[in-house]
C-alpha cells in the first residue's frame, strides 16, 4: 500500500460480485464495493513455495482504469513485492537478433515499472 491513498475510487467501473471460490487468501489487500451494495474481494496474496502470488481485480479493459495512477501504483507495488529474493544468479546467454521484431518496445510499459530509482 506503499504510496496509495487509504481508497481508490473508479468512476465507471465493471461490476464482479461475491461468491467467488477461491481458497482463504494470505492476506486481503482489498475490497470493492459498488452502488447497489455488492463487495468483491478484488485484491489479495498468497504464499506458495517459495513463491508469491497478488490477485487484482481493478476492473475492466473497456474502461479507463488502467490509465488511474492508483491503479498503476498497485500494480508496481505488486510486481515489487512479488520479485524474487535470494535467487542464484542466473548466466544468461548471448543474444544475437531478436526471433522476431518488436514493433513499438514501449507500447504496454506502465510509468514507472521499469525506472531504476
Amino acid at each position: 500500500v506503499e504510496g496509495l491513498p487509504d481508497r481508490i475510487e473508479l468512476e465507471h467501473e465493471e461490476m464482479y460480485g461475491e461468491t467467488f471460490i477461491i481458497p482463504n487468501p494470505d492476506e486481503l489487500i482489498f475490497i470493492s464495493w459498488f452502488e447497489g451494495g455488492e463487495v468483491f474481494r478484488s485484491g489479495f496474496t498468497y504464499r506458495r513455495g517459495c513463491g508469491k502470488v497478488f490477485y487484482f481485480r481493478p476492473g475492466h479493459e473497456a474502461f479507463p482504469t488502467f490509465f488511474n495512477k492508483y491503479v498503476q501504483k498497485v500494480i508496481i507495488n505488486a510486481v515489487k513485492w512479488a520479485r524474487p529474493l535470494n535467487m542464484p544468479k542466473v548466466q544468461l546467454g548471448e543474444i544475437k537478433e531478436s526471433i522476431m521484431p518488436i514493433a513499438n518496445p514501449t507500447l504496454n510499459v506502465i510509468e514507472g515499472l521499469h525506472n531504476k530509482k
